[in-house]
């Protein structure tokens, strides 16, 4: 027959291994699990898809605590759905000014109340905020925001102090791309292709008419006279400079009382001729210009011209751009997490 298990030696076993237990607790947890710690209470009015049990509650990316509860109460007398979050924090991750941890744990609950208000005073919210785009995972944000007002629901969860909250950054962006995308989505942008689209077919129609016709072939008669008049001036124009020189020469020979003021009417005269010569090339070029234009016109209004291609490429863009502020007004997040699969 096998010996009775001796009760003691059960006994032992068992606080021993309890003992090791607590000592493994104080040595591997730093001895957190018997400091005291703060409790807050936060009523968030957006989806609370994403934040767990466990999640990080951070100042500024250094994490002070975690969430402890996540709890959904109806009132379906006022049509409201609440969300108490319960946020545990840790105080001797925190510090005053002189570098003192701060704990308000020791406090009563009148000093402890004086001190909170102090904080909703300098502006502590809380916010939600995105881990990773790729897990959608939240954590909870605590900052100074003293430009926000404190607004708070009044409710009582458990005798905790309620933090103000805040819009999350994700819903201000989404919110400011709603608005933009209204925006767009507001413009006239067909009526103005219409616009541009129905002036097109005024100026082709006027441009195809007779009149415009014949008008564009007294205007070429005209520019071609005009050039010609003006090629024979600037050929037969350094002739008359030299007739002229010439001239001003002999009567310098035959009356020497009136030689100097000779003299000075050619000086005075050869610039003025040089001007006048260059003045024809000038108007022979622009007369040039206009032709090349009143040509360039027809061709830019005729049905398979550059500028019709543009305005159908306008039309067909317009149409990409209504789709696309549609699919954003529905879908506004799809430009933060991506169109779904």
């Amino acid at each position: 027959m096998s010996k009775p298990v001796s009760s003691l030696a059960i006994g032992a076993f068992l606080v021993g291994g309890v003992s090791l237990l607590v000592l493994a607790l104080l040595v591997f947890g730093g001895g957190q699990f018997f400091k005291p710690k703060i409790y807050w209470v936060v009523y968030f009015e957006s989806s609370l898809n994403g934040l767990n049990l466990g999640a990080p509650v951070k100042v500024q990316g250094v994490q002070v605590g975690v969430v402890k509860e996540i709890e959904l109460r109806l009132d379906p007398d006022h049509h409201q759905l609440m969300k108490p979050v319960v946020l545990e924090i840790e105080p001797w991750r925190l510090a005053s000014p002189d570098g003192m941890p701060y704990n308000i744990s020791h406090l009563n609950g009148q000093e402890r109340s004086l001190e909170f208000k102090k904080l909703m005073d300098a502006g502590l919210r809380a916010r939600l905020e995105v881990q990773s785009i790729l897990t959608g995972l939240l954590y909870v944000d605590l900052d100074f925001h003293r430009d926000q007002p404190a607004r708070l629901t009044g409710l009582s969860y458990k005798d905790m102090p309620e933090v103000p909250s805040i819009p999350p950054t994700v819903d201000e962006v989404v919110a400011t791309l709603v608005d933009v995308v209204r925006k767009i989505k507001q413009m006239p942008l067909e009526s103005m292709v219409e616009d541009v689209t129905a002036t097109l077919r005024d100026v082709r129609h006027l441009v195809g008419s007779d009149e415009a016709r014949q008008s564009q072939v007294a205007l070429a008669k005209s520019l071609v006279s005009a050039q010609s008049l003006l090629g024979r001036l600037e050929k037969q124009l350094p002739a008359m400079v030299d007739l002229v020189a010439q001239a001003a020469g002999s009567f310098d020979k035959t009356s020497l009382a009136f030689g100097g003021t000779v003299k000075d009417i050619h000086l005075q005269l050869g610039p003025i001729l040089k001007e006048t010569e260059l003045a024809l090339k000038r108007a022979n070029r622009a007369l040039e210009a206009s032709e090349a234009a009143a040509s360039n016109l027809a061709e830019a209004t005729s049905s398979d011209s550059t500028l019709q291609e543009s305005l159908v490429e306008i039309s067909r863009a317009v149409q990409s751009v209504r789709q696309l502020t549609d699919y954003l007004e529905r879908h506004p997040e799809s430009l933060i997490f991506g169109k779904p699969q």
